[in-house]
């Protein structure tokens, strides 16, 4: 528990640091994290083979990484203000094709060494782990992106703790008993409600700033969506650990497992939050 803790205060306070400066910085770290989690995961499904020292699908999705997030930062970095809307699905989808095509021909080109499944896998595991990730980073570098990224771990971790005290002191109904036996209903209800709270400040402390009233509900609607989508993304990684028979994601947190284990909440909604304020804030 002293570990978990430890560790745990040791992520927060380098989140807020990235948060502040936001940028390069934050772009790094994401990047690093991004790295480590792509690893988690095809280890996880069982993307990569065993006992092989290289292996292509993998590389091709390293590549593909460096070259994404090579694209965002210098787009964000050479603009006036953060990049339109279009920019980014255009650079994400171009990344993501260009990634398929490639692990599809090493399929051919190899074949019979991977099977298809591994090829879904990979591909999944970009998707899921590094451009998840990059949302984090477009979310930031918004107008007034420092609250958006804010959002982002009220709907994930604030979320988490207060379900966690909420399923300690009224938890009677398990929620998903077969998945995680821990979590009931009166938990999930006490981290939404935890959420919305503290998302509901954050709208009223940036409607003040912004001189911007029509603030205030996106806030409240991200906090309510975005909290039920965390719980949903924490048992997704959750269930994918079940699939495959792996207790942690990885070793590198202590007392929290791998950058999938202790993020893996932050990673499903930071997508979701991201496109509800650039549609649902006026000024963004």
């Amino acid at each position: 528990m002293r570990s978990r803790v430890i560790s745990g205060a040791i992520i927060g306070v380098i989140a807020v640091l990235c948060g502040v400066f936001g940028g390069p910085l934050l772009a790094g770290v994401l990047f690093l994290c991004a790295v480590v989690a792509y690893d988690e995961l095809l280890k996880a499904t069982g993307a990569t083979e065993q006992g092989k020292t290289l292996h292509l699908l993998s590389v091709a999705g390293y590549i593909a990484m460096v070259a994404y997030y090579a694209m965002i930062t210098y787009f964000q970095t050479n603009s006036a203000q953060a990049f339109p809307d279009d920019i980014i699905s255009r650079t994400i989808l171009s990344i993501l094709i260009v990634l398929l095509l490639t692990q599809m021909t090493i399929y051919v080109v190899t074949f019979p060494r991977y099977s298809i499944t591994q090829v879904v896998f990979a591909f999944f595991c970009f998707l899921y782990g590094p451009v998840f990730l990059s949302y984090i980073y477009l979310a930031r570098e918004l107008r007034y992106g420092m609250y958006i990224y804010a959002l982002i771990f009220f709907c994930s971790w604030i979320c988490d703790t207060c379900a966690y005290f909420a399923g300690w002191m009224f938890g009677r109904h398990k929620m998903a008993p077969v998945l995680s036996p821990k979590k009931t209903i009166e938990g999930a209800l006490g981290g939404v409600i935890g959420s919305v709270i503290l998302c509901t400040v954050t709208g009223l402390i940036m409607s003040l700033r912004a001189k911007e009233e029509r603030v205030l509900l996106p806030f409240i609607i991200i906090g309510f969506f975005g909290s039920i989508l965390s719980m949903i993304g924490d048992l997704a990684a959750s269930a994918i650990k079940r699939n495959h028979h792996v207790k942690d994601y990885g070793n590198l947190i202590p007392g929290h497992g791998g950058i999938m284990d202790r993020f893996d909440s932050v990673i499903f909604i930071a997508p979701v939050i991201y496109y509800l304020a650039v549609t649902l804030l006026p000024m963004l």
